[in-house]
């Protein structure tokens, strides 16, 4: 069996999604060498640190936290270009067990009734064909044992592609594109809400707005990625 697997490897080798070397039998989707290497985010006090920090004085949070770093250029940046454009949905798997079990370590998210992701528009849906927080979401609920929810918050506008926009300009957009289409389910109920990347926080803010229309909820923020 094992050179029948060898066999495969030699004509459909599987290589590390951030440095593209092969990959050794133990290693799965990031070797061992990458997995080093990740700029990963302290969050130490999770009520404040860079993520709670971004939203400052917006909206108000229980608590966040993010996972790594991301850069213009790096390995962050090629594991969130395979999970969101290639349909490399194995990525939000991997980081969810990863940062799930982090954060299962940290006795810090016990308390959450509802994890819900910040929802792609339908036709970007339709489009891509998946919503690339699912995987990861589905993870962190099973790791922390939180009921995963999607369609409660809905995209109502199609958003442009924020990669090449200037950070002064995606600060400005922080209109509301969302709606809380199910405001009683989260009466009384305290909110995680999950996203991959954070640059302005404009996104969770206009979702956390829009959650904070439903009575007496709090919103706790965990994040895969965290622009400096």
């Amino acid at each position: 069996m094992k050179s029948l697997h060898n066999l495969f490897n030699l004509f459909y080798p599987n290589n590390c999604v951030c440095c593209e070397q092969l990959l050794l039998d133990q290693e799965r989707l990031i070797c061992l060498e990458c997995r080093f290497d990740l700029p990963f985010i302290d969050n130490g006090n999770y009520e404040s640190n860079l993520l709670t920090q971004t939203l400052e004085g917006r909206v108000i949070i229980e608590q966040g936290a993010s996972f790594l770093y991301y850069h213009p250029i790096g390995k962050v940046k090629k594991l969130m270009h395979q999970l969101k454009y290639k349909n490399n949905q194995e990525v939000g798997e991997f980081l969810g067990n990863w940062f799930g079990k982090k954060l299962l370590e940290s006795g810090v998210f016990t308390e959450i009734d509802y994890i819900i992701p910040v929802p792609l528009h339908k036709k970007k849906l339709r489009k891509r064909g998946y919503n690339q927080l699912t995987k990861f979401g589905e993870i962190l609920g099973e790791i922390l044992e939180i009921s995963y929810l999607e369609n409660v918050l809905i995209r109502t506008s199609v958003s442009k592609t924020q990669t090449f926009k200037k950070r002064i300009e995606r600060f400005k957009n922080i209109e509301t594109k969302f709606n809380n289409i199910h405001k009683d389910i989260l009466n009384n109920k305290h909110v995680l809400l999950i996203d991959d990347v954070v640059t302005t926080g404009a996104t969770l803010e206009a979702c956390c707005k829009e959650i904070l229309k439903s009575e007496n909820v709090k919103i706790s923020i965990v994040t895969l990625a965290l622009t400096e």
